[in-house]
């Protein structure tokens, strides 16, 4: 039982958490945020996540032999086995796969949200409620997609059936991916906007401004490839040429 109230406490947290940030856009007025109160696309956000959700799992079968194991025997059974295995915190990753890698996947999902939020996606790092709101509303976007990617039904727990081994039944990767999923993103934030833009006033040639962009920004830079567009490219400005 002491498993099933884990994953019933966390899927609730998770949907409280997106009833509070996801409530309807709350855009700066037109002169600062001169983007129309569009709704959010939740279509091309799903698009775009699906596609990191498919890179994602194809480097995890081509990387991890136990993966590969994994795939093999009762698909149905050995998913829901795994999915409801969940309990304590560790999950047997390192320190970099859990603190950093999942902070920023949880940073790439919330550019992904960002980006297709046109009431917010112009805004950048700030002490302002809207800024905050859309950080919040990205995160629950996050929130959502590590469920999914933990033991949604396109998951490690069906791709590999990861959590049937003891060492990796952990909750640890719910949590920090959205949580830190939020510093990773707001830090990029102000490093874009106090170190970046720093950059791009110091000098106009294209090369140092599309690394600066590209470096200091990873997760958003990857995001902006998930879409189709450069990775140094910026919704609040013009382009490293400008």
């Amino acid at each position: 039982m002491t498993r099933f109230r884990t994953i019933r406490v966390h899927l609730l947290w998770t949907s409280v958490f997106c009833v509070l940030c996801l409530p309807p856009a709350l855009a700066q007025d037109s002169e600062a945020n001169p983007e129309p109160r569009e709704g959010f696309q939740w279509g091309p956000a799903l698009q775009q996540a699906g596609l990191f959700l498919g890179i994602q799992h194809a480097v995890r079968i081509a990387a991890e032999p136990e993966t590969r194991e994994g795939l093999k025997g009762p698909f149905w059974r050995d998913y829901f086995t795994s999915a409801r295995s969940l309990r304590g915190w560790s999950d047997g990753d390192s320190f970099t796969v859990a603190y950093i890698a999942h902070p920023m996947e949880g940073a790439t999902c919330g550019f992904i949200a960002v980006q297709n939020d046109p009431g917010f996606r112009r805004l950048e790092f700030g002490r302002s409620r809207p800024y905050w709101v859309s950080r919040l509303r990205a995160t629950a976007f996050a929130a959502l997609y590590s469920e999914q990617f933990e033991i949604g039904p396109i998951s490690q727990a069906s791709i590999g059936n990861v959590q049937m081994a003891p060492q990796g039944t952990g909750i640890v990767d719910h949590v920090i991916t959205p949580v830190l999923g939020l510093g990773w993103m707001v830090g990029e934030d102000a490093l874009d906007r106090y170190l970046v833009r720093r950059i791009e006033r110091w000098t106009k040639h294209p090369v140092p401004r599309l690394l600066a962009r590209g470096i200091l920004n990873p997760t958003r830079s990857f995001s902006n490839v998930l879409r189709g567009k450069l990775p140094w490219h910026r919704d609040s400005r013009g382009g490293v040429l400008d």
